[in-house]
């Protein structure tokens, strides 16, 4: 093997190079400190209460702003970097030799290990489509990753036990892989915006020129720039209107409306929960309350569900990137197979 040549080394490369670990470096930084970050300006500074209702909507605001345009433009930009490498036809060609059902469970999979809510879940989600991955199993990315994180199954596992949370651990992966595997059959990509597959990058190299590290980051840049400068006005109402609903929870209409006597709990159930916004850690210990309040298993797992799957938030993201008919289509399917999940749920325990 022979030595890289001085200009790859110590020429503009090399400064390139630096200047990516940088960027990544304060990146990490700021994700990794942003909820302290705002704890401190908040709490410590501003002398706050957190725990008062509109002082913790205006934190989550804040804290949720930032987190989401902070992976927006990380993941927009390492994914479009990556595809300057990895070309979309080499992808599907991966894809396209491995059984469906193989490539939506990999998805599930990874949707699982990501730990992010449904609004978080979207720059992937957007990355993963414009990369080329075909919609149901980038679909089955976006279903699993707010519904099943390691979060949620120690939280699970601590206050309902580990038979109760393997159920949910499969209802969600089996969700995510159903919902997949429809919309793998309806051929859907008209239904999202054109923007999503005529990125700066898919052009990189169409001529067969190999592009250099500095053409690829330019054009992993200007996807970043494009897609964020469509997106960032959503990412604050959406964030808005989820602020507004934080940590709120009609308990006295489940108590009368979504009871163990009355049979359509569980739609009632998950279709109050779809509106609300939240991630798995913020909404299981409001369910273990629902479900000492005398709330059917199956009803607390649906209110769940619906709330970590499905949100306003990521609706208004989601419409920047898909076309009504899609996003109709996308959460009444989802919501449809929570409730079926509910359902049985009741029956089962």
């Amino acid at each position: 093997m022979t030595a890289p040549s001085r200009s790859v080394v110590g020429g503009s490369t090399g400064r390139l190079v630096a200047a990516l670990l940088t960027a990544a470096t304060v990146w990490v930084g700021l994700y990794a400190l942003n909820e302290v970050a705002w704890d401190t300006v908040m709490g410590d500074w501003l002398g706050l209460d957190l725990s008062h209702r509109v002082v913790d909507a205006v934190h989550f605001f804040l804290y949720d702003v930032t987190k989401i345009l902070l992976l927006l433009v990380g993941m927009i930009f390492v994914i479009g970097l990556l595809r300057t490498t990895l070309r979309p036809e080499r992808v599907r060609a991966f894809l396209e030799g491995k059984p469906l059902w193989l490539s939506l469970g990999m998805a599930a999979v990874l949707g699982a290990v990501t730990p992010f809510c449904s609004c978080s879940s979207i720059p992937l989600f957007i990355g993963f489509v414009a990369a080329g991955v075909p919609l149901g199993v980038t679909f089955a990315f976006l279903i699993a990753s707010p519904l099943v994180n390691e979060v949620a199954v120690v939280m699970l596992a601590d206050l309902f036990g580990w038979q109760l949370t393997g159920a949910y651990v499969g209802a969600g992966l089996g969700i995510a892989v159903v919902v997949g595997w429809i919309f793998s059959r309806l051929h859907l990509e008209r239904w999202v915006e054109d923007f999503v597959f005529a990125a700066p990058v898919a052009k990189l190299g169409a001529d067969g020129h190999r592009p250099t590290l500095g053409e690829r980051v330019e054009a992993a840049l200007e996807e970043t720039r494009d897609i964020v400068g469509r997106v960032w006005k959503w990412v604050i109402v959406g964030v808005a209107v989820g602020a507004g609903v934080h940590g709120w929870v009609p308990t006295e209409f489940f108590a009368t409306y979504a009871g163990p006597d009355n049979p359509f709990a569980v739609v009632v159930a998950t279709v109050v929960g779809v509106p609300l916004y939240s991630n798995a850690a913020g909404v299981i210990p409001i369910a273990e309350a629902l479900w000492a309040k005398g709330m059917a298993t199956g009803t607390v797992m649906a209110f769940m569900m619906g709330t970590v799957a499905l949100s306003i938030p990521e609706a208004v993201l989601l419409r920047r990137v898909l076309k009504p008919p899609l996003l109709a289509l996308f959460f009444g399917t989802v919501t449809v197979a929570i409730i079926a999940v509910g359902l049985v749920f009741n029956i089962v325990f």
